[in-house]
């Protein structure tokens, strides 16, 4: 079934189906950006699809005619029974579940509206369980795509370089809000990340972890940071020096690489 604006106050009421404030959901409307959303995920024959909290199926719709195994996860119970009930495909199916306590290590490709609420929890969730995904194509607030996207600045941290580790991430293009029911207060982005199997996951991941200590503090300097999770000056000069990371580095001045380098460096020592 085509969600558009013609019909979604109709199927609103009718099913109980109002959108929930608490789940962050905003419907989406517009059928030719629905379409142009699941056209990015690039789909292959045979391969399983991952959707986040498809709502009222407004991309699920575009899948009907796909050769491939799609589902569904949303938190909802309204949403899981109004989407069985108008999607009964061998193909489609949909599981009640939030989506960061669900088995997702066999899905080939991942796609979805995030609720903007738990955006990044949700994006660190997939990239660290969705072990066989090759690219997921997501969407999120645009003023928050900085802290995905960033290499350098304020709004770089352990999640931007978590992505560029393990992928590389690029902007699609612009929802407005008109394209949603109800009507968000920004505008929201569709982004993609191609994840690269030949990346090292085990170190991108321990560099995460590392990542995540070393920006609690994030004015400090990095040798402040380092020394406070090492806790020997000495040391923490001679890794620095040797990576050739000036001492009065903040962490959002240090590129990603370097930080992989960093936690390989500390391993040997």
């Amino acid at each position: 079934m085509e969600i558009n604006r013609n019909n979604i106050n109709e199927l609103v009421n009718e099913f109980m189906v109002k959108p929930d404030k608490d789940y962050g959901q905003n419907f989406l409307i517009d059928p030719n950006i629905c379409k142009r959303i699941v056209d990015s995920i690039d789909i292959n024959e045979g391969e399983k699809i991952l959707e986040v909290g498809p709502g009222l199926g407004s991309l699920t719709h575009f899948f009907i005619d796909k050769k491939c195994e799609y589902q569904g996860i949303d938190i909802d119970k309204r949403m899981i029974e109004f989407l069985e009930f108008n999607y009964k495909y061998d193909h489609i199916s949909f599981v009640l579940n939030d989506i960061r306590k669900q088995d997702i290590s066999s899905h080939d490709k991942i796609i979805g509206n995030l609720p903007y609420n738990i955006t990044t929890e949700t994006i660190v969730y997939l990239l660290i369980n969705a072990k066989k995904c090759s690219k997921m194509v997501l969407m999120c607030q645009s003023e928050t795509l900085s802290h995905f996207i960033d290499t350098k600045g304020k709004e770089y941290g352990p999640v931007s370089i978590l992505i560029h580790l393990l992928g590389e991430i690029k902007s699609l293009f612009v929802v407005k809000p008109g394209s949603f029911y109800p009507s968000p207060k920004c505008n929201s982005t569709v982004f993609e990340i191609e994840l690269n199997s030949k990346n090292n996951r085990e170190i991108a991941l321990e560099t995460y972890s590392l990542c995540k200590k070393l920006f609690i503090n994030r004015r400090k300097t990095i040798q402040n940071n380092l020394n406070a999770f090492l806790k020997d000056k000495d040391k923490t000069i001679k890794v620095l020096n040797e990576l050739g990371i000036p001492l009065t580095s903040r962490p959002e001045e240090i590129d990603y690489n370097s930080y992989l380098k960093l936690c390989l460096l500390l391993k040997t020592i």
